[in-house]
């Protein structure tokens, strides 16, 4: 025999109205509205009647219906490549920070570095009526983009710039962040040196490796192709490509890490190797510091990129006339120990 439902069971996805409010305190619709909306006007008997009502049913204000009549839902949208992934945690915070300071809500999802989702996920929030959009872009024709920044959708990318559209866009120098480092192991006395990087589609790889070339050009060091490698950062990949580059007749004595997942891959790597082999990577990452050796990085301010990139979303929505601009920001190395190890040849087979 099926159950019948209890009067008192919740009805999920049946949210109590302020019709229901009325109803149960016996007052009219625009009674419960003022208080709600804390009006005067009401008696204090009335007030008390109507605020059981709303504690009995569990009823919240729609902010929703009440912000889309002023024009704005007072919510963004965070299109990101990885939620997972730890590079991202500080910008996320950092963003809901400047949201939040502003009165407004973040919503945010992954796009797991996926053209089609970065667009689905992009356009959902859309149409949800969010005031503004940050990506993080995964694909490289933002186009479908264009009729809702007509529409007044402020939006603004981080870490890569838009594709085939003029957009604001927050981003780390890649390039001088890559040169930096290598022109370090050079300056330590490595000439045969590695580069691992992620996709080759992807702007913060490619301009990591324009830095890398650029500082072995800087020195007069010629590039052998086998030292590099671009393609995914899955630790099989990585370690893979890491132990081609490590042996044969010309191993390089240092890498450079074109991000800090592949940086995590090569330190258990090189951890096996019966030779020390240097190491800078792009990116910190938890307990770098703590491994031994430390671990040398070109640290990038995540929450920077975040908190600027809001910055000027926020400028956007309050009606600021600016035109489209690249907000590049520094780097900086943090010198830990694996990027200062010597060059050791191993000898001849």
């Amino acid at each position: 025999m099926p159950q019948t439902r209890r009067p008192s069971d919740p009805r999920y996805g049946n949210r109590p109205t302020m019709k229901d409010v009325a109803a149960r305190a016996g007052v009219g619709l625009k009674t419960v509205s003022r208080v709600v909306n804390g009006e005067a006007g009401v008696t204090p008997d009335t007030v008390r009647r109507v605020q059981e009502a709303i504690e009995a049913l569990g009823f919240r204000r729609n902010d929703s219906a009440r912000v889309l009549r002023k024009g704005r839902t007072a919510t963004v949208g965070l299109v990101l490549e990885d939620l997972a992934d730890p590079f991202y945690g500080p910008l996320n915070r950092a963003v809901e920070e400047v949201a939040r300071a502003h009165g407004a809500l973040l919503i945010n999802g992954s796009s797991a570095e996926d053209p089609d989702r970065e667009r689905e996920l992009a356009l959902a929030l859309c149409a949800r009526r969010v005031d503004g959009l940050i990506v993080i872009p995964a694909g490289d024709d933002h186009r479908y983009l264009e009729p809702e920044i007509r529409a007044g959708v402020a939006t603004v990318f981080v870490d890569r710039p838009a594709g085939r559209i003029d957009a604001d866009v927050v981003l780390s120098d890649s390039f001088g962040g890559a040169r930096a480092g290598v022109a370090h192991l050079v300056g330590g006395g490595h000439r045969r040196i590695g580069f691992i990087g992620d996709q080759p589609h992807i702007h913060t790889a490619t301009e990591r490796l324009r830095g890398y070339r650029a500082a072995m050009a800087d020195a007069g060091l010629a590039v052998a192709e086998p030292w590099v490698s671009l393609g995914t950062t899955a630790p099989d990949r990585v370690g893979e490509a890491a132990r081609a580059m490590l042996t044969g007749p010309d191993p390089v004595t240092a890498v450079f890490a074109g991000n800090n997942r592949v940086t995590v891959t090569l330190v258990r790597v090189l951890a096996r190797l019966p030779r020390p082999v240097a190491l800078v990577g792009f990116d910190d990452f938890e307990l770098a510091d703590l491994l031994r050796p430390g671990v040398t990085v070109v640290a990038q301010d995540a929450a920077a990129l975040g908190r600027v990139a809001t910055d000027r979303l926020f400028q956007r929505l309050a009606g600021a006339a600016l035109p489209p601009a690249r907000i590049e920001l520094p780097t900086r190395l943090i010198p830990r120990g694996s990027g200062e190890i010597p060059p050791e040849i191993p000898p001849a087979a």
